[in-house]
């Protein structure tokens, strides 16, 4: 049973149209049928859960192929996603041969490029006599940038869980912990708090260890007067959330206070910068002059946020270089952050919704940063 705090009236998602909406853009990408082999857009286009399958999407007809390992659990996702597509169970040189045969007489088959090895590539092209193999970049991606009722839904009840979850165990952080016992037991609340795992690898970075923005949790024990750096985000359902917050134990030296304020203030400036018709890069350009502004520009060494659904990092990309724009419904996060080698370093993150005129917080966790 689903813990009470992950609402058991979750929105349905609407995946039956999405196959629809997909084979509108088909000859924009320049093909007349593709193959899906990336897993989140299989399981975005089917409702499928598996770890290995594949799709194909032709004008008239979607066929899923998976292995035995997932015979009646393919067929009861599709039946319950609604999704209109047929089921071939096999190994993989049967695979190949079914998706061969679906897509006979098809002039153009696409890939996805950045999903599809050498190695696949060559035997698929065995397969396909008579068509054309072209690559297609972020098709179905594309569509994923918008997000439905329930996927919104499904995005804010982790972004609950997590803050709950870091409510309960933050106080763990005055007992000298190490950075490894908290991120294993802030981990651990979000899976007892609905969480089917952790979004992605969780940072708890403390002291210097705070001034490397990846820092993997160590044996270190978390010292008042020290910055700490937590990065964490849970997962229902598939759909991810992604949060950071500093903290201190007690108050930090001067400098440091100031690289706190400064953080503060661009993610505030690059918040308020979020809203359907921006470009992306204008959002990042809000956070990189605040800190520019403070002196920091050199301290800030990474993109200020991305796109955040079935993946952790999906699109739209938040960063100086993006060409996105934002959309209406599209979830991104705003997370500038700066870092002093040797000293500390600060991140403040929030997984937000772009809305037509703003950006909805759906992280809500407290920006008080001492303990």
């Amino acid at each position: 049973m689903r813990p009470a705090f992950v609402s058991e009236s979750l929105p349905p998602m609407d995946v039956a149209g999405r196959l629809g909406r997909l084979r509108d853009h088909l000859d924009a990408a320049g093909c007349d049928a593709l193959v899906v082999t990336k897993l989140e857009n299989v399981r975005y286009l089917t409702g499928f859960t598996g770890s290995a399958g594949m799709l194909l999407v032709a004008p008239d007809r979607a066929l899923l192929l998976t292995d035995g390992r997932y015979r009646d659990q393919a067929a009861a996702e599709l039946a319950a996603a609604g999704v209109a597509a047929e089921l071939e169970i096999a190994g993989v040189a049967g695979q190949l041969e079914a998706l061969g045969r679906a897509a006979a007489g098809a002039g153009r088959v696409g890939l996805e490029a950045r999903s599809v090895t050498w190695a696949l590539e060559r035997r698929l092209e065995e397969q396909f006599e008579g068509s054309t193999l072209v690559p297609t970049l972020g098709v179905v991606e594309a569509l994923r940038q918008v997000k439905d009722e329930g996927e919104v839904a499904r995005i804010e009840a982790a972004c609950d869980v997590a803050d709950v979850a870091i409510a309960q165990v933050k106080p763990m952080l005055a007992s000298g912990c190490t950075e490894a016992e908290f991120a294993t037991e802030l981990e651990a609340e979000m899976r007892r708090r609905g969480s089917s795992g952790a979004a992605f690898e969780t940072i708890v970075a403390s002291g210097p260890n705070s001034a490397m923005p990846h820092a993997r949790p160590s044996s270190r024990a978390i010292g008042p007067g020290e910055l700490v750096v937590l990065d964490f985000g849970a997962t229902v359902e598939g759909y991810r959330s992604d949060m950071t917050r500093t903290v201190c134990l007690g108050e930090p030296p001067p400098d440091l206070v100031a690289l706190v304020d400064a953080v503060f203030a661009a993610q505030r400036a690059g918040l308020r910068a979020v809203a359907e018709g921006v470009a992306a890069s204008e959002v990042d350009r809000a956070c990189r002059e605040a800190l520019a502004d403070a002196g920091l520009a050199d301290a800030f060494s990474h993109s200020t946020g991305h796109g955040v659904g079935l993946e952790i990092h999906e699109a739209p990309a938040v960063s100086k270089d993006s060409t996105d724009i934002l959309r209406a419904g599209a979830v991104v996060t705003v997370e500038p952050g700066a870092y002093l080698a040797g000293r500390g370093g600060v991140r403040i993150e929030d997984t937000v919704l772009v809305g037509r005129s703003g950006a909805r917080a759906l992280t809500k966790s407290t920006k008080d940063y001492t303990l």
